[in-house]
């Protein structure tokens, strides 16, 4: 009896999902949406997101405009902007929010393809913690005599071949990101 690698793969898919969420929150110079994704403001006591409240536009690449629905969560949406970590300070208009993203400089690039390479090292830091857990299961099905030895080498085998796939995939998702930084 194998192991099944599909419970361990969904595990490796989710955390490259959220890897790839990661870095769409790197603002490398253009404007996007996603920067928002993580601002929350306060509507009647609930914290909701900023894109549940508002209209968010992109005019040109390196501007955001939000629109909100309700006149009276300018300064809202404002606040939270400004208490939150991204980095950008907005231009309330007395209608809509501007949020200009300039253009990074070549240390801003640098430190942003650190941020990079930290988030790829955390994500293959969770796919090995994966594969751990997959190879002590292994062990245990084989100390249970639920598997040979040969199918425990073969499953562990699988679990290595399986944590390879998604390395690389989180390393040229880093190097896609990286290169995106560099040519701004």
């Amino acid at each position: 009896m194998k192991l099944e690698l599909k419970e361990f793969e969904a595990k490796m898919t989710k955390s490259i999902t959220s890897y790839e969420a990661e870095l769409k929150v790197i603002r490398a110079g253009q404007a996007n949406a996603a920067v928002l994704d993580r601002i929350n403001v306060d509507y009647y006591g609930t914290p909701t997101a900023v894109n549940q409240l508002a209209n968010i536009t992109t005019p040109d690449p390196r501007t955001l405009v939000i629109a909100p629905w309700e006149a009276n969560l300018l300064k809202e949406i404002e606040k939270a902007i400004n208490a939150s970590d991204i980095g950008i300070n907005p231009a309330n208009d007395g209608k809509v929010i501007r949020l200009a993203f300039p253009v990074p400089t070549e240390e801003r690039r640098k430190e942003l393809a650190k941020s990079v390479d930290k988030y790829a090292e955390e994500v293959k830091v969770a796919l090995r913690n994966i594969r751990r857990d997959a190879n002590d299961k292994c062990k245990e099905m084989k100390k249970n005599g639920e598997m040979t030895e040969d199918e425990q080498k073969a499953s562990e085998k699988n679990v290595q071949d399986l944590t390879d796939k998604y390395v690389k995939k989180a390393d040229e998702i880093a190097d896609a990101k990286k290169k995106e930084i560099m040519s701004l």
